[in-house]
C-alpha cells in the first residue's frame, strides 16, 4: 500500500481479483506464491499430477514429506499458510475441452503454468470466447518467456504460433529444466498480473519478453 501505483484502492483490487492458474508445478509455484502474498484474494490452481521428489528443485511450493499427494491439495494448504485471509478453489483435473469454459468462466484472467501445446491452445481459444485476459510463460533449460494475450492489442496465442497441427510434431524439448528457470519466468507472469489487476505499468501486450539465463540477455519482440 506504500507504493504509489498500487495504494488502498489497488490493494482493494487485489482482494476482489480471481485468477485461474493452470498448472501447479514449476511455474505455477512462484506464480501462486507471490499472488498469495501480494493478496490476491481468490486464487485457483488446476492440475491433476501428484508432488514428485525430482521435481522439487523448482515446484517449491512443496516438500520432501508431501511426495505422491495431490499437488493442488498441498499447494492450498501451503498458500493459506502464507495468507489465510484469501480463498485457494482446488481442481484436481487437467484442463479440457468438456471444462475449460466451466472453469475459466469464473476468474477474472488465466495464468499459463503448463508445459503442453494442447492445453495452451485450449486455453487461448476458451479466453477468446469468454473475454478474459491470458499470461502466457514458457520455459526450457535455461531459457524462458512471457507474454500477454487477448489484452487490449486482443493479440492472441495463435498470433504468436499460427500453425496448431505443425506445433504437435515438432519434437519434445529437453526434459531438464534449471531449477531459478521458471522461478523467474513464473514471477514476471505474476508481475503481469498485478499490474493488469491493479491498472499500472505497462502490460506485456503483443510484446513477448524473453530471456537466457546462461548470459542474462533478455529480448522484447512485438508480434
Amino acid at each position: 500500500m506504500l507504493l504509489p501505483e498500487i495504494g488502498e484502492e489497488g490493494q482493494r483490487k487485489l482482494k476482489d481479483a480471481k485468477v485461474l492458474i493452470v498448472g501447479a508445478g514449476g511455474l505455477g509455484s512462484p506464480i501462486a506464491l507471490y499472488l498469495a502474498g501480494a493478496g490476491v484474494g481468490t486464487i485457483a490452481l488446476a492440475d491433476d499430477d501428484q508432488v514428485s521428489c525430482s521435481n522439487l528443485q523448482r515446484q517449491v511450493l512443496y516438500t520432501e514429506d508431501e511426495v505422491g499427494e495431490p499437488k493442488v491439495l498441498r499447494a492450498q494448504q501451503r498458500l493459506n499458510a502464507l495468507n489465510s485471509s484469501i480463498q485457494v478453489d482446488t481442481y484436481c483435473c487437467r484442463l479440457t475441452q468438456e471444462n475449460a469454459g466451466e472453469l475459466i468462466t469464473r476468474y477474472d484472467l488465466v495464468i499459463d503454468g503448463c508445459d503442453n501445446f494442447q492445453t495452451r491452445y485450449l486455453i487461448n481459444d476458451t479466453c477468446i470466447a469468454l473475454g478474459k485476459p491470458y499470461i502466457y510463460g514458457a520455459i526450457r533449460a535455461f531459457d524462458g518467456q512471457v507474454t500477454v494475450f487477448n489484452y487490449q492489442r486482443k493479440k492472441s496465442y495463435r498470433d504468436l504460433f499460427p500453425d496448431e497441427e505443425e506445433m504437435y510434431t515438432m519434437p519434445a524439448p529437453p526434459k531438464g529444466v534449471m531449477g531459478v528457470t521458471p522461478g523467474i519466468v513464473g514471477c514476471v507472469e505474476a508481475n503481469e498480473a498485478i499490474k493488469i489487476i491493479c491498472g499500472y505499468g505497462e502490460v506485456l501486450d503483443g510484446r513477448l519478453w524473453q530471456i537466457d539465463l546462461k548470459s542474462m540477455e533478455s529480448f522484447l519482440l512485438e508480434f
